[in-house]
C-alpha cells in the first residue's frame, strides 16, 4: 500500500477530536499523526509531526483558526480542511488558505455523514496544491480593470442572448470569486455549481453578492434567468436549466440521485444546458477533484458552446478541468486571473 495520508487534527473540543480521529482512522488510506488542542499547540506539533493534511476548527479560544492560518501557512503551506459549524467565517478561512471544509454534526446531518464527508475532504486535500500566501507587505498583484458593461453580445439585441454555466469543487470558492469579481454588473445570466455542504450555499451566494457587481443569490426552484443575475445551485439538490414553451429559461432545483458522485452536480447542469439551451452559451470549469463536469462540458462544446477551463498552474486541484481538457471539452485554458477576460472576449466575439 502507498504511504498513508498523515493528518494532524486541531480542535479545542475533546468530543470533536474523538469523533474526527476515530472516524478518520477507519479509512486505511489515512493515519492520524496526532492532535492539537489549540493553535499554539498545533504550531509546535506541525514542526515535529510534519503532517500531509491538517483539519482545523474555525472557532477556537485564543487564536482563531483564521488567525492561525494567516500565521502558519506562509511557513508551512500544507492543505487544511476546516471542520466547522454553520458559520460565515468559514469563507474567511478559505480566503486565508484552507482548501476545503466540512460541516460539523448539528442535528441536520448524522455523525456518520460528517465522518464520511471529512474523510473524502482529507483525501481530496492530500492532492491539493497550496499556493503560498504572499508575505505581509508584499506588493499586491494588480487587479485587471473591470469593464463598466458587457454591452451588446455578438451584435445580438435579443432579451435572452446568452447563458453561462460555471462549475467548481476543491478550491473553487475562491476561484469562482476571482472570476466573478472581474465581471461587470450586466453579465449574461449565470448558474454556478460549487460542491458545498448543506447550509453554506446561501451564505456563499450572499458573500458573492456583497463582493461582486452583479446580483448573486441562491437559486430557488423555478427562478427565471436574466441578464445581471447569477444563481448558485443549492446544496443537496440537482440544479438544471430548462426552457419554457414561451422560450424563457429557468432553473429546476430538485431532489434526485447523485450525478458523477455529486448533488448538486456540474455534469447535471452542463448536460441540461447542452440539451435545453437554444441561445448562445458558455461553460466554465474550475479547480476540483475528480471528473464532475467534464462529460457535460464536452456535450456543450459539441452543441456549439464556447468552453473555458482553468489551467493547471493556477488550480488547487487540476482534476475536473484536467479531465475536461483531456476529453477535448475545453476550447481555451486560462489562469484563474484571466478566465473572466477570456469569457468577456468570447461574449463580444459572439462565440
Amino acid at each position: 500500500m502507498a504511504n498513508k495520508i498523515r493528518v494532524l487534527v486541531v480542535d479545542d473540543s475533546i468530543i470533536a477530536r474523538k469523533i474526527i480521529m476515530e472516524g478518520l482512522c477507519r479509512d486505511p488510506r489515512i493515519e492520524v499523526a496526532g492532535y492539537a488542542i489549540n493553535a499554539a499547540d498545533a504550531e509546535n506539533k506541525l514542526r515535529s509531526l510534519n503532517p500531509d493534511v491538517m483539519t482545523c476548527d474555525v472557532q477556537m479560544p485564543g487564536m482563531t483558526g483564521i488567525e492561525f492560518l494567516k500565521k502558519i501557512l506562509p511557513q508551512h503551506p500544507l492543505p487544511v480542511v476546516l471542520a466547522s459549524s454553520l458559520n460565515l467565517r468559514v469563507f474567511d478561512a478559505l480566503h486565508a488558505g484552507a482548501v476545503g471544509f466540512v460541516r460539523k454534526p448539528d442535528g441536520v446531518q448524522s455523525r456518520d455523514e460528517f465522518v464520511r464527508s471529512l474523510t473524502e475532504a482529507v483525501i481530496e486535500a492530500s492532492h491539493a496544491k497550496v499556493r503560498r500566501p504572499a508575505p505581509v507587505g508584499a506588493a499586491a498583484v494588480p487587479e485587471l480593470p473591470v469593464p463598466a458593461t458587457v454591452g451588446p453580445i455578438g451584435g445580438s439585441t435579443g432579451a435572452q442572448q446568452y447563458i453561462i454555466g460555471l462549475g467548481a469543487s476543491t478550491g473553487g470558492t475562491e476561484a469562482t470569486l476571482e472570476v466573478m469579481k472581474r465581471l461587470p454588473a450586466d453579465i449574461p445570466a449565470m448558474v454556478i455549481v460549487q460542491h458545498m455542504p448543506p447550509g453554506f450555499t446561501k451564505m456563499y451566494a450572499e458573500r458573492l453578492d456583497r463582493l461582486c457587481r452583479m446580483e448573486v443569490r441562491e437559486a430557488v426552484n423555478g427562478d427565471k434567468l436574466h441578464r445581471g443575475l447569477a444563481l448558485v445551485a443549492p446544496a443537496d439538490l440537482q440544479c438544471r436549466i430548462n426552457r419554457s414553451p414561451a422560450g424563457e429559461y429557468y432553473v429546476s432545483c430538485t431532489p434526485g440521485d447523485k450525478v458523477s458522485g455529486h448533488r448538486p452536480s456540474v455534469d447535471a447542469l452542463f448536460l441540461s444546458m447542452a440539451e435545453n439551451v437554444r441561445c448562445k452559451m458558455t461553460g466554465i470549469i474550475l479547480t476540483g477533484m475528480g471528473a464532475d463536469g467534464a462529460e457535460g462540458l464536452l456535450r456543450m462544446r459539441q452543441k456549439g458552446a464556447y468552453t473555458i477551463g482553468q489551467d493547471k498552474e493556477s488550480c488547487v486541484v487540476y482534476g475536473m478541468p484536467g479531465v475536461a481538457y483531456e476529453k477535448g471539452a475545453v476550447c481555451e485554458q486560462a489562469s484563474i486571473e484571466r478566465v473572466a477576460s477570456v469569457l468577456l472576449r468570447s461574449l463580444q466575439a459572439g462565440k
